[in-house]
């Protein structure tokens, strides 16, 4: 078999893990995404398929089942569709010598001939190979747009899950998460203010704590809303 070569560029996130990533009322797609990094499991939940919205964490899913397998000293393969569709459906080619397969953005290949055709026979081979897939798209799979029946067929085999946007109490929890594990302490009144003021989806908000955290470590200062107001120029 040829070595698998992806473009470059493609990089997995160092805090896109599983324990960085707050469910909300999305425990149960977290729960099976976790299931397929473990043990082997039948074809059917080594297949899933998460779709919803901008920000509501279908890529740090995919990328934090990828860091688990890699963690593990097993070959896995994150692939964003959506930045890598100009190299053209040659890149899935020899991915079954990968235990994971992750498939972002598959609305972006949706509806191209070569792409749907070599996208199902790449599902049957890790089917054959017993690997295991995990897809992301922005939408449900029958409103994807495929028009390669065979696919379409395939994607029905999946355990599919839409994940939620976050409510604002659970977006605080997300945040205060993240402040631990960065060592900072974010008390609920410092991250509503935060959410009052800042940007509202979870990335922008996780970037903005990203430079809180270095302000404060600059400073040698707690996170209060007199430092944000400062830092932030609110």
């Amino acid at each position: 078999m040829k070595p698998i070569q992806l473009p470059l560029g493609v990089r997995l996130r160092d805090d896109a893990t599983f324990a960085n990533y707050y469910p909300g009322a999305n425990a149960a797609a977290l729960g099976y995404v976790e299931r397929l990094c473990g043990e082997d499991a039948g074809w059917t939940e080594s297949l899933i398929y998460l779709w919803g919205g901008e920000g509501v964490g279908r890529s740090h899913l995919l990328q934090a089942a990828c860091l688990r397998f890699e963690q593990r000293g097993e070959p896995a393969v994150y692939l964003p569709l959506h930045d890598v569709v100009q190299h053209g459906p040659d890149l899935l080619d020899n991915l079954e010598q990968c235990e994971l397969v992750c498939l972002d953005d598959l609305d972006a290949v949706a509806g191209h001939r070569e792409w749907e055709e070599a996208l199902f026979h790449l599902f049957n081979r890790l089917r054959d190979a017993g690997r295991r897939l995990l897809l992301a798209a922005d939408r449900a799979p029958r409103e994807l747009g495929v028009a390669l029946p065979d696919l379409q067929s395939r994607l029905t085999l999946a355990l599919v899950f839409q994940l939620q946007a976050l409510s604002d109490e659970d977006k605080l929890r997300a945040l205060q998460l993240r402040a631990s594990r960065r060592g900072l302490h974010l008390t609920d009144e410092v991250g509503r203010f935060i959410l009052t003021r800042g940007a509202r989806s979870m990335s922008a908000l996780f970037e903005l704590l990203e430079r809180l955290d270095q302000a404060s470590l600059q400073a040698q200062r707690r996170l209060t809303i007199p430092f944000l107001k400062e830092t932030l120029g609110w």
